[in-house]
């Protein structure tokens, strides 16, 4: 918009330059030329009477004055068919238009050369009429070059457009810082969507500007009050919700464990196991609902955080699990150096679970869970490769719904929701997630994230 202002307002300058300058230089234009020639136009007629006269004194004077005038100015003076005495031996012409209409019909002409301002010379033919009587006796012809005309022409347009170009140049600075001034309150209103956007609810734009931004700022600071106030709401209400859902689904468990202990029925003992196993399933669904609506409601801001520390971390978590059924947990990769993301704290932490608790499951006994880490240039990689049954096209497709729930090679269903929070937090670090083949089988998860450049990395760091 700054960019379209300073060209409207250059546009503008350049209009009233144009209208002002070129109308004043073609005025001088016409003005150099006009007073040339009348200058021109005079000597040449005071030279002609001369001619006329004839006489030995007038002769004497048109000589010293045809010299002084070549000496002094650009021209050059040609006497043509004068009287004997002045001019003798001198021919007239032959197809000469200016001459014929000079010394035939006493009739003084002007050529400039050109039909386009001037050319190299300006020639001016004047009849000298002889005295008492209505006829030319000859004529004085004045060659006058228009160098010094054509240099003075140059300084007339070329000083115009020098001016012209400063102006344009002071027009474009102070269009800048016009425009600028102009567009402060939209940019402040843009910085605060992008803060909100990021997730900092507590972002507001100050109320500056023309009316209508003023207006518009207040509107846009209400309505940040209110979305504030909301999702202050919706964290009240996620915490209350997972103490009241989580301590009744605690107890109820731990008294399923107490009735199992007590009880000898092989099929009572059966029913409290699958009892037990609902609950536990429950408090997985709880769990993931509670992760995904903290997602959804964005209460964090994308931060960088060691890639390779979290990863580790996660890793070392889980491999007891996969120990107890032989499951190998690799990290593989170009792992060089320590690469950062920009992801929100947890965020990191929770997809790496889900991953990594959907391919154990899936794993065979004895099988390998393969993590790798590769930068790829303003992004950074993590991809969770199993051994396990894979997924078709069409499964794929549905993976991320909610509630979607795979049959895994061990025939053990999941809550349904640990693929959908995983697509919900990376999508809110502003990074991918997608699904893949993996080679010789088994299915590739492939987390994408913004990477940090080392620069920014360290100075977060320090």
């Amino acid at each position: 918009m700054i960019r379209q202002l300073v060209r409207s307002y250059i546009f503008l300058v350049a209009i009233a330059i144009a209208l002002f300058t070129v109308p004043v230089a073609f005025s001088l234009t016409a003005q150099l030329r006009g007073d040339t020639e009348e200058s021109v136009m005079r000597e040449a007629e005071t030279m002609a009477l001369l001619l006329a006269n004839g006489d030995s004194t007038s002769c004497e004077a048109l000589q010293k004055m045809a010299t002084a005038y070549a000496a002094e100015t650009p021209g050059d003076v040609v006497q043509v068919a004068g009287a004997p005495g002045c001019a003798p031996g001198l021919l007239r012409p032959a197809q000469d238009a200016a001459l014929t209409a000079a010394l035939d019909r006493n009739h003084p002409s002007t050529d400039w050369g050109s039909s386009f301002i001037w050319g190299p010379e300006l020639v001016i033919t004047v009849p000298a009429e002889a005295a008492g009587e209505d006829r030319a006796v000859g004529a004085v012809r004045i060659v006058y070059s228009t160098n010094e005309m054509t240099d003075r022409l140059w300084t007339i347009w070329g000083f115009r457009a020098i001016l012209a170009v400063l102006v344009l140049v002071v027009a474009a600075l102070l269009g800048v810082g016009v425009a600028r001034r102009l567009t402060r309150p939209l940019r402040q209103l843009n910085d605060m969507a992008s803060k909100f956007s990021d997730g900092d609810l507590t972002a507001r734009s100050p109320v500056t500007g023309p009316p209508e931004t003023q207006t518009l700022a207040r509107t846009l600071n209400q309505g940040a009050e209110r979305l504030d106030t909301l999702i202050a709401a919706q964290r009240i209400f996620v915490a209350d919700a997972s103490h009241q859902l989580r301590t009744p689904l605690t107890a109820l468990r731990l008294s399923l464990d107490n009735i199992a202990d007590g009880v000898d029925d092989e099929f009572v003992r059966e029913d409290v196991e699958q009892a037990t196993a609902e609950v536990v399933r429950m408090n997985r669904l709880v769990n993931g609902l509670l992760v995904l609506a903290r997602a959804e409601a964005k209460v964090t801001v994308a931060e960088p955080l060691p890639l390779l520390d979290i990863v580790r971390e996660r890793l070392a978590v889980w491999r007891p699990a996969a120990d107890e059924r032989g499951v190998t947990i690799a990290l593989r990769g170009s792992i060089d150096g320590r690469p950062s993301v920009l992801s929100s704290p947890g965020h990191l932490d929770q997809m790496l679970d889900n991953v990594l608790s959907n391919a154990l499951e899936v794993s065979p006994d004895g099988g390998t869970i393969t993590v790798r880490v590769d930068p790829r240039g303003d992004v950074v990689e993590v991809s969770v490769l199993d051994e396990g049954p894979g997924m078709s096209d069409a499964e794929k497709s549905r993976a991320f719904d909610r509630f979607w729930r795979g049959q895994g090679l061990t025939g053990k269903g999941g809550s349904g929701l640990g693929l959908a929070v995983v697509k919900q937090l990376v999508t809110d670090d502003g990074g991918t997630v997608a699904l893949t083949d993996a080679p010789g089988g088994g299915l590739c998860v492939t987390i994408t994230l913004r990477a940090v450049s080392s620069r920014a990395s360290s100075r977060s760091g320090g």
